[in-house]
């Protein structure tokens, strides 16, 4: 397929960094420490860290950038970075046993080491990830991607040689035996690690569990499939809330004052283990000048800006896998039915070492299988899906998928918001996100372009078993659970088809793939494109998410945060999106849902009898609770609001799993106002009583006073000092979303606001950014950057970006690491 190569227009500030390199090169630098014959030249790497130990990586090509920035990944992150590789070669039960607990996918220590060891292993034996890299670009890595990993490795290597696995100074693997010098092979197992993770937690355990049943079954209850489906849907709300999320907001030229356009990224990522982000900016003088970032292992940015276009990247509602209902011959199941005929599943040993409790190893076998259409499961995300009269085979979009280094690759060298659209087009490599961008010209771009199942609505209609058009449709709907298909099997007509138009085999055209371009704003909080902007709602097929349908808090309030500000109605000065009011309005910490439901909670709560309400037999005083919540009349998750815990565990009691739609609304959802509705909470609702009564009784139980300050408990401590951590849970629809939990006994933060920056495209000079890593750069704990920038989460400040080579230059802090 032919395609078009982008280069981004350079400053002539970095266009100058070849003269400035030759002339540190040449007298040496006090202010830098670079000494005269340690000075950078074309095969010397630079690494120029500033304020927080943000590094600015220079070098004279692609192999020389990867080099500085794994040489400087690798410092801050060794010991993650580390475990991450163990966990692709398929070596975590070797050397930490098979029952500690695994993150191979979105969500956190989802499975057991061995099941994840089996998983990868299969995916080793089948050289998946070397047969990628024998295709030629386009389906297989570019050139400089190529070039930037080989030297990504090489940085690696030798940071670790330099400073050898007994003195790393993180205690999380100081002299472990699996801390090893690393292949290429090993990153680009990582990168396809990350590609499919949209798919792993959901079917991980299904794959390498799943065994056929005995010769001659015996019957065995199986559930209705409206019972099934209601399970599945249930099970993949519980993992979507609990997993990785994002706003993004663009803001075109009638949006922003004082400027062409600007960006929000608000990426909700893990705040621990593989899917850590990590910031640097990247120069090749002539070539590429990016500034952002990526998860640990990338010497790519995937969420930043260049000198013309910004950025961003939020979790979207397709399901980058689906399953397929196969007939088996009930005296020999591994035998399956497509087209009248009888195919015989393939089996296949997949063994992996395991240490037992005496160090001693052994090896653990398992027999998996797989058909026409991919491998066997037995359950979805814990769901038991049985083998009996059929089986369930999945296919996942992205397990041919290395194109997604390629789209980042691109991405960072685009030149405005039509460039994006079309590196998106012409790689659909990114695995399961939408993008959203700004750029110099004054666009904002929404494009949900990714790797997609060809399921057409058509398509569907045809092949959707029962249970599968029960998932695949709205009837089942709970806020960003996607469209879920399980096509029959029988037929081979029901496999994804092939479009000439996509990039791969299987991939939906991407020219029927919603995008959106427009002067004033377009956003995305995790719902479907249908409200990328609610003046022009968008069509594409269903199984992208859905249109005409409730959307979230999140959502909502990400929508109004834009029209309000651009209007002029948010009591803040002026009209128009500014810095200033960008980061305001992302760190008020606004709850959406308090705004809805506040008042008619008061009035409940003021007119219980006595000031009592029946929980459970049991009678509940709410009295002091009331006079609390009235107060809060900010409906905020600062790190001061009180009141703010309680109506946060009232209200996720009242949902009670389920969708914000479902709750006592007195105003129904509208789709023709779907912003302000539902509204007008039902005040006396014995629904709302008692999710009220429960919330004041487990506060009370947990030793938590009802008006406790936010920073009381929502905390991470971090060198011995506590710091306190504003925002909250996304069904608040609070836009900095935090959701707190235990991490290795302690009160820490799961997933939320982890690096989040905002870019504003002036007519002429330099982008203009701020930015804040909300958990630092480093994981190490003795790192002097382990903390530093939680901190200024903490406080709802910001680091000033330093973009241009004369900012770096300026920067008080300036330490320059040059690679010989």
């Amino acid at each position: 397929m032919a395609r078009r190569r982008y280069r981004a227009r350079l400053p002539m500030a970095v266009m100058a960094a070849v003269v400035v390199m030759s002339s540190l090169a040449a007298t040496g630098s006090a202010a830098t420490g670079v000494a005269a014959d340690d000075g950078p030249g074309p095969d010397k790497p630079m690494i120029r860290y500033t304020e927080y130990g943000i590094p600015h990586i220079i070098a004279s090509n692609w192999e020389g950038l990867g080099t500085g920035y794994g040489y400087a990944a690798a410092k801050d992150n060794i010991c993650t970075l580390a475990d991450t590789y163990l966990m692709v070669t398929a070596q975590r039960s070797r050397h930490l046993g098979p029952d500690g607990r695994a993150s191979p996918g979105q969500n956190q220590n989802t499975t057991t080491n061995l099941n994840s060891d089996l998983y990868f292993q299969r995916i080793k034996d089948n050289g998946v990830v070397e047969r990628l890299l024998e295709k030629p670009a386009p389906d297989g890595p570019e050139p400089e991607v190529k070039e930037a990993i080989r030297g990504y490795v090489q940085g690696y290597n030798r940071y670790l040689t330099e400073t050898g696995v007994n003195n790393i100074t993180d205690p999380a693997c100081r002299g472990a035996a699996w801390v090893r010098p690393i292949t290429e092979l090993d990153v680009y197992r990582h990168a396809h690690a990350e590609i499919i993770m949209g798919s792993a937690d959901a079917l991980l355990d299904g794959q390498v569990n799943a065994a056929p049943p005995g010769a001659s079954p015996t019957a065995q209850p199986a559930s209705s499939p409206a019972k099934t489906a209601a399970k599945i849907r249930d099970a993949m709300a519980v993992s979507r809330e609990q997993s990785m999320g994002s706003n993004a907001l663009a803001v075109g030229s009638q949006g922003v004052s004082g400027g062409t356009s600007m960006l929000l990224a608000n990426p909700h990522f893990p705040w621990q283990g593989k899917n850590r982000m990590w910031q640097s900016q990247l120069t090749i003088p002539g070539k590429t000048n990016v500034s952002g970032a990526s998860l640990l292992g990338f010497p790519a940015v995937n969420i930043g800006y260049n000198e013309n276009v910004a950025w961003s990247h939020t979790i979207a509602t397709v399901a980058p896998f689906g399953l397929f209902d196969v007939q088996v011959d009930p005296l020999n199941p591994t035998k399956y039915l497509v087209d009248g005929a009888w195919e015989q599943m393939s089996s296949q040993r997949v063994g992996v070492d395991v240490r037992q409790p005496d160090g001693s190893l052994s090896k653990v076998t398992r027999t998996l299988w797989s058909t026409r259409y991919g491998p066997i499961t037995t359950s979805m995300q814990g769901v038991p899906l049985p083998w009996v009269v059929s089986a369930h085979a999945v296919r996942d979009v992205n397990m041919d998928n290395l194109r997604a280094l390629n789209s980042w690759f691109r991405l960072n060298q685009a030149t405005d918001v039509h460039d994006v659209v079309n590196t998106l087009e012409t790689t659909q490599g990114v695995p399961f996100f939408n993008t959203v961008a700004s750029d110099r010209k004054g666009n904002a771009l929404y494009a949900g372009i990714q790797a997609t199942p060809n399921i057409t609505d058509e398509h569907a209609r045809s092949c959707l078993t029962q249970t599968g058009q029960l998932l695949f449709n709205q009837s089942l709907r709970l806020p960003n659970v996607p469209p879920i298909s399980i096509l029959d099997g029988k037929r081979s007509a029901c496999d994804w088809p092939e479009d000439p138009n996509a990039a791969a085999p299987g991939l939906l055209d991407p020219h029927k793939q919603p995008r959106l371009i427009r002067s004033d704003f377009v956003g995305n909080a995790n719902d479907s494109a249908w409200l990328a902007n609610p003046e022009q709602p968008l069509a594409f097929p269903r199984v992208m998410g859905d249109a005409s349908a409730p959307r979230s808090l999140r959502t909502q309030e990400l929508i109004l945060t834009a029209q309000n500000r651009i209007s002029g109605t948010d009591g803040l000065p002026g009209k128009g999106f500014t810095p200033e009011t960008m980061g305001k309005l992302l760190f008020a910490d606004n709850s959406r849902a308090a705004d809805l439901a506040l008042n008619a909670t008061v009035t409940m709560c003021q007119n219980a009898p006595f000031g009592l309400i029946l929980v459970d037999g049991n009678l509940v005083n709410v009295s002091e609770a009331c006079p609390i919540l009235a107060a809060w009349k900010s409906h905020d998750y600062t790190a001061d609001s009180r009141g703010s815990w309680l109506f946060a565990n009232y209200w996720s009691l009242l949902l009670n799993g389920q969708g914000v739609e479902k709750l006592p609304w007195r105003v129904p959802f509208d789709a023709k106002d779907p912003v302000h509705t539902p509204n007008s909470l039902d005040s006396g609702s014995s629904a709302v009583r008692e999710a009220f009564g429960r919330a004041v009784l487990a506060l009370r139980k947990a030793g938590i006073p009802l008006n406790a300050p936010l920073s009381d408990i929502q905390k991470v401590i971090r060198g011995g000092e506590q710091i306190p951590i504003h925002g909250s849970i996304s069904q608040l629809g609070v836009l900095n979303v935090i959701t707190p939990g235990q991490v290795d006994g302690k009160l820490d933060i799961l997933y939320g606001s982890s690096f989040v920056q905002q870019v504003r495209f002036t007519a002429d000079g330099p982008p203009q950014a701020s930015s804040v890593m909300a958990y630092s750069q480093s994981a190490n704990p003795n790192s002097p950057h382990y903390a530093d920038q939680t901190k200024l989460f903490s406080a709802g400040t910001w680091v000033t970006e330093r973009f241009t080579e004369d900012q770096i230059a300026a920067s008080p802090e300036l330490r320059t690491k040059v690679l010989n």
